[in-house]
């Protein structure tokens, strides 16, 4: 039986993340998460490009234009849609999670999925370092981890 896993071990990796400005509060949080652990899983800086964009509807299409350039081994996607008055978040978050998903299989490139849905701001902020770990952290150790999987596939 052969079997294969993926390493933590980001030196050699090219990654880009997408970042929503949109409760910012929050995402700057799960940014600071995934910069941490390529940090400490050795991806130089110089091969970490973070792209801002104004919301979480609008990672799926820069998350695409990174893809298509195939300079990145990996991307992270980092956002937090917080439940309003209505079901907007469910319909939102049910299409960005799609989108980002297309966008890995299209393309065949790892995405770390760091989108923090949730119902208040405070479940957010738990989640984004606080009491729940950090969801930008764990996206970014998926990503790295499948990276260096797909590379001995």
């Amino acid at each position: 039986m052969k079997e294969s896993f993926g390493k933590l071990d980001s030196s050699s990796l090219r990654i880009a993340i997408v970042v929503s400005r949109f409760n910012e509060i929050v995402t700057s949080k799960l940014l600071q998460g995934a910069l941490g652990v390529l940090r400490r899983t050795g991806c130089p800086e110089d091969a970490v490009d973070v792209v801002h964009v104004p919301g979480s509807f609008e990672i799926p299409l820069a998350a695409r234009v990174l893809a298509q350039k195939k300079e990145y081994q990996a991307l992270i996607c980092l956002g937090a849609i917080i439940k309003g008055e209505t079901d907007h978040d469910r319909y939102l978050g049910s299409r960005v999670t799609d989108a980002i998903g297309a966008i890995g299989l299209e393309f065949g490139i790892p995405i770390g999925y760091g989108l923090v849905t949730v119902d208040t701001a405070e479940q957010a902020l738990d989640r984004a370092g606080l009491k729940q770990g950090n969801k930008g952290a764990d996206a970014a150790l998926a990503a790295v981890e499948m990276a260096t999987l797909l590379k001995t596939l």
